[in-house]
């Protein structure tokens, strides 16, 4: 991991874009299980606490789901509220948005939960949306028990392991059971 960390620190945002392009299935796989003994991510790994408050910070995916390539590539949109600094708000933009909707979460740390800690220090919480303000221009906030996005977010989480300061790996969970479907993530830079 120590490798790895160096690699994607030496690299710009482009080098990082560049290199989730291709990570297929079992790259993602190798990557979270190498990251289980990272340094434990913390909410400011998402948005910098030099962000001002619901200010969006976009991260950058690609999962492993078994789509077309053009589909296998979003954005987790997170900006850290204003009514305090203990979770971030988010959603997800991409080819699908327009059809399944945002997926909005909650992003919270996992400390204080025995089950969940070991999966990752920071969880995409689907269960929880947005219960205050976010960024103007992100689309209405709806629960993920309606619409098409049901058959997506509703009922999952997102585990989050850090790979570099940039690159961040996760894990899908659907319930408590792991689904067996990754994502990696890249922070860019405001």
């Amino acid at each position: 991991l120590a490798d790895l960390e160096a690699w994607f620190d030496a690299m710009d945002h482009a080098g990082h874009m560049d290199a989730i392009k291709t990570s297929s299935r079992a790259h993602q796989r190798m990557l979270w299980h190498k990251a289980a003994g990272a340094t434990p991510l913390t909410l400011d790994d998402m948005v910098p606490s030099s962000v001002p408050d619901v200010t969006e910070v976009i991260h950058h995916g690609r999962n492993s789901l078994p789509l077309p390539s053009a589909f296998k590539f979003f954005q987790k949109r997170m900006a850290r509220p204003s009514e305090g600094d203990d979770v971030l708000f988010g959603y997800n933009e991409g080819k699908t948005r327009p059809w399944i909707g945002p997926g909005y979460f909650v992003l919270r740390q996992t400390e204080g939960n025995a089950q969940w800690m070991p999966r990752g220090a920071l969880v995409v919480d689907y269960f929880s949306v947005p219960d205050g303000g976010v960024p103007s221009h992100w689309p209405r906030v709806v629960p993920n028990s309606k619409g098409l996005q049901m058959f997506v977010y509703d009922g999952t989480r997102d585990f989050l392991r850090r790979v570099s300061s940039h690159v961040v790996i996760g894990a899908a969970y659907k319930g408590e059971t792991a689904i067996g479907q990754y994502f990696v993530l890249v922070r860019e830079d405001r």
